[in-house]
């Protein structure tokens, strides 16, 4: 990142091999990102379904999450070999996806409370730890790549906050085990909008950071190379 902000000559005599170290960490991360995407996108299968049978909104949260992550990690796939300018164009509207899941998941957050549904304990357990397995295996896989383009870092960003959401649900199902109420779950569940939220502003606030420098190493149209 700390290139962006050289000089335009001193940006020049570095570009090709800012060029080549980009290329290899693509390389590298695209066996990650496949492998993320398939255990995301079926993850998502399984949530959904158990969450609906459960009667669970952070479950059901967690399965809205795993889908969207399957179509980030699509999306930075995608976009893993192009220059940094459309990397951080795709990285803001992941964060803008964050943001409106963030304030979808408080929405039903707050349905479920006036409604008033108790969850099945018993199956937030035990998927939420099937989920769990999963999400960590993909932040470990994922962490090397954690402080790169603000593309693999809303990667990185998503993965480990959905690590934290899966905790946060199997402490739900401990709860509403325990007391026999919904409230552990809507906690949870309006938890996992505010984690939403914060990852959104993070990878927004990246991204805008990216363009800017990209705009400002820009060559002036009408100059001479």
């Amino acid at each position: 990142m700390g290139a962006s902000c050289c000089s335009p000559a001193h940006n020049h005599n570095h570009s090709h091999d800012h060029h080549d170290h980009d290329h290899d960490h693509g390389n590298a991360a695209r066996p990650v990102l496949w492998i993320a995407l398939l255990l995301n996108a079926g993850m998502f299968v399984v949530e959904l379904g158990g969450g609906l049978s459960a009667g669970s909104t952070s479950l059901l949260a967690d399965s809205a999450d795993f889908l969207g992550d399957a179509a980030n990690y699509g999306l930075a796939l995608a976009v893993l070999s192009m220059a940094l300018v459309w990397r951080a164009r795709v990285a803001l509207l992941k964060g803008i996806t964050m943001g409106l899941f963030g304030l979808w998941v408080a929405a039903m957050t707050v349905n479920h409370a006036l409604s008033g549904t108790v969850p099945e304990a018993a199956t937030m357990g035990v998927i939420g730890f099937a989920a769990l397995a999963v999400n960590v295996l993909v932040t470990v896989l994922l962490y090397r790549f954690r402080k790169g383009d603000s593309n693999m870092r809303a990667v990185w960003i998503c993965s480990r906050n959905d690590a934290l959401g899966n905790l946060a649900v199997m402490a739900a199902a401990s709860g509403v085990f325990m007391t026999g109420s919904a409230w552990p779950d809507l906690a949870v569940a309006a938890f996992m909008a505010a984690l939403a939220l914060w990852g959104s502003a993070q990878v927004i606030l990246h991204a805008r950071r990216e363009l800017r420098q990209d705009q400002a190493v820009a060559p002036v149209p009408g100059t001479a190379d």
